[in-house]
């Protein structure tokens, strides 16, 4: 058992509930963290028997692109695309920050944290 993780993950989206973020939108941030038994890619060095990091990054990207309000929608919908291309997966989480978010003060991030064991249906 291990994982496989991508962090620091930058993007431009227009994300947010309020119009002001639909129209200038906002920068964030996205982790995601796959648990996964990866012991056979470990002794192959085959690609095929753990995640792939790239097949990772287009799905948060793709799920970038495509305005929500919540970010916990947001990071729902990634996880069952990770979940749908990694099915023997046994925990995903997915960590997005939206940074600066318009408070009224000073707020450096606002962050979502979603994670799902594999018995998630």
């Amino acid at each position: 058992m291990g994982k496989v993780s991508l962090e620091g993950i930058e993007f431009h989206a227009f994300h947010g509930v309020f119009s002001e973020e639909k129209k200038l939108g906002n920068r964030f941030t996205v982790d995601l963290h796959v648990h996964t038994d990866f012991q056979q890619a470990m002794y192959s060095d085959d690609l095929n028997y753990t995640v792939d990091y790239f097949k990772l990054y287009q799905i948060a990207k793709a799920h970038m692109q495509v305005p929500v309000k919540l970010l916990e929608h947001l990071g729902h919908l990634m996880i069952e695309d990770i979940l749908k291309a990694y099915p023997d997966s046994k925990e995903v989480q997915v960590i997005i920050k939206k940074h600066n978010p318009a408070l009224g003060g000073v707020v450096n991030f606002s962050v979502v944290e979603v994670a799902y064991p594999r018995d998630y249906k």
